[in-house]
């Protein structure tokens, strides 16, 4: 997938990796972004809309590191290929009010995260530094795909999912991939934040044939589902599953003039989605009472650890 991109010419790794000097005259970590950027981001909608080439699913899980203006960017990639790679950021902004990102990887197989994170355990990426500006709404950076191309051969695989551009709008994160290349010039990777809910699910143990009168009722109290495409089982009382399971979404319909919260009943032999139910996308409550199975979910989080 990636040979036409990779095909460029490379220069030694380590003569392009060297730590980036910096001056505290003139720039600074940028703390303040913790705001924009922790939280988990899906492009769940622009996989369903794809025609043509298809879209590969990928998940953003951002994090802060504990030094300030440091964040972890673990990105997930599936489809015709199965990507998975994870950067340190770090941010620095200018007395103009530029701003640059550059990209870390470890160098080793398994670094310290969280309190254990380590510099000695990564190396920067300065040919791929993304540099921009904050905006009104957020943030605009760009790499220089030449000088980071000389490099991109000796970051390996991984490369596939290092950031070329990133633009943060509200909710939306719109991210150039290296990979991104092969779908053209323009492709990008068009994710939102996730939103999660949690809830109950209860569903009768005759199943769709349940009578009114049957009290056969088989609670699910701890339903943590995400809103851009999460999906969750509904098990019997024993823990198996039951057959069925839910699935929460941002949907478009209507040339994109009508956007919805997506609640559906699923049936897992088939993949066919039995009954749904609709609500606003900045709805905190959703929910669905077919008789032998019922739902309720509330907002939780912008990320599923709190």
């Amino acid at each position: 997938m990636l040979a036409p991109v990779l095909l460029l010419a490379a220069v030694s790794l380590s003569a392009c990796q060297s730590v980036p000097s910096r001056s505290s005259a003139t720039a600074a970590d940028v703390p303040d972004q913790r705001s924009w950027f922790d939280g988990t981001y899906d492009n769940h909608e622009q996989v369903a809309q794809s025609s043509g080439i298809p879209v590969p699913w990928v998940r953003f899980e951002i994090s802060p590191l504990p030094k300030a203006g440091w964040y972890l960017w673990k990105v997930q990639q599936t489809g015709d290929t199965e990507l998975e790679s994870t950067w340190a950021m770090r941010s620095l902004k200018s007395l103009d009010g530029s701003v640059e990102l550059t990209p870390w990887r470890a160098l080793v197989a398994d670094p310290g995260l969280g309190k254990d994170f380590d510099l000695d355990q990564w190396v920067a990426l300065d040919a791929c530094t993304l540099r921009g500006a904050m905006t009104s709404g957020g943030l605009e950076v760009r790499a220089d795909l030449p000088t980071c191309a000389t490099i991109a051969p000796g970051i390996g695989a991984s490369v596939a999912l290092l950031p070329l551009s990133i633009d943060h709008v509200g909710d939306a994160l719109r991210v150039r991939l290296y990979a991104d290349q092969v779908r053209g010039p323009d492709a990008y990777t068009d994710a939102r934040l996730v939103r999660w809910f949690t809830g109950w699910a209860a569903i009768n143990g005759a199943g769709p044939n349940a009578k009114s009168e049957s009290s056969d009722w088989h609670m699910n109290n701890a339903i943590r589902i995400g809103n851009e495409g999460g999906q969750a089982h509904v098990n019997w009382r024993d823990g198996q599953p039951s057959g069925y399971s839910l699935k929460l979404e941002r949907a478009t319909y209507r040339d994109g003039n009508v956007l919805v919260l997506k609640l559906s009943v699923v049936e897992d032999a088939s993949g066919r989605a039995i009954a749904f139910a609709w609500a606003n996308p900045e709805a905190t409550s959703i929910g669905i009472n077919l008789g032998w199975i019922q739902v309720g979910l509330d907002s939780a989080s912008r990320t599923p650890e709190q």
